[in-house]
């Protein structure tokens, strides 16, 4: 699949048939997100796949939103390993698991993969749930999977503004 495509086609799937992601996929999903850039790299990201019966009954406990999908990731980061900008306002953490999270999605499409962002769970609720290190931030969580018969795109997804809206020169 071109890149163009798999960025115009992507979109937030919403019901998944309940297969789980096939092991090459995933694995190709994965080393993508292995692959994506960190401030210094210092690679601070940590992936866990949820794909256990215990581990998905976890998840539907913080999230109503797993849309019936058989493989789940959850996305963290070590917020003791992260670049601290100049000023020490902010650091790298939310951003580099969001470009690692960003490859993951991109590559799964890529893969015939469907894929969900989930932020709709209490990040605090969910590190406990799945005995997560306490230095470790959720940044998100990931549903994988085959669409179910009648999935797509919401009515609304390529509606987009224009550049001139979006995109200003300085």
């Amino acid at each position: 699949m071109e890149f163009s495509e798999v960025i115009r086609e992507r979109y937030s799937c919403k019901k998944f048939d309940g297969r789980p992601v096939e092991e090459a996929q995933l694995r190709a999903i994965l080393e993508a997100g292995r692959l994506a850039p960190t401030a210094k790299n210092l690679q601070e990201q940590r992936v866990y796949v949820v794909r256990s019966a215990e581990g998905l009954a976890k998840i539907d406990e913080i999230t109503p939103c797993r849309y019936g999908a058989a493989t789940v990731l959850a996305v963290a980061f070590n917020s003791k390993n992260v670049f601290a900008y100049p000023g020490g306002a902010r650091d790298s953490g939310i951003e580099d698991a969001t470009i690692v999270a960003t490859h993951m999605l991109l590559a799964a499409k890529n893969a015939g993969v469907e894929s969900c962002w989930l932020n709709f769970f209490d990040p605090e609720k969910a590190k406990e749930l799945l005995g997560l290190p306490e230095d470790e931030e959720v940044l998100m969580l990931m549903d994988l999977g085959y669409p179910a018969e009648g999935a797509g795109p919401l009515p609304n997804h390529a509606s987009r503004k224009p550049l001139e809206e979006t995109v200003s020169y300085i």
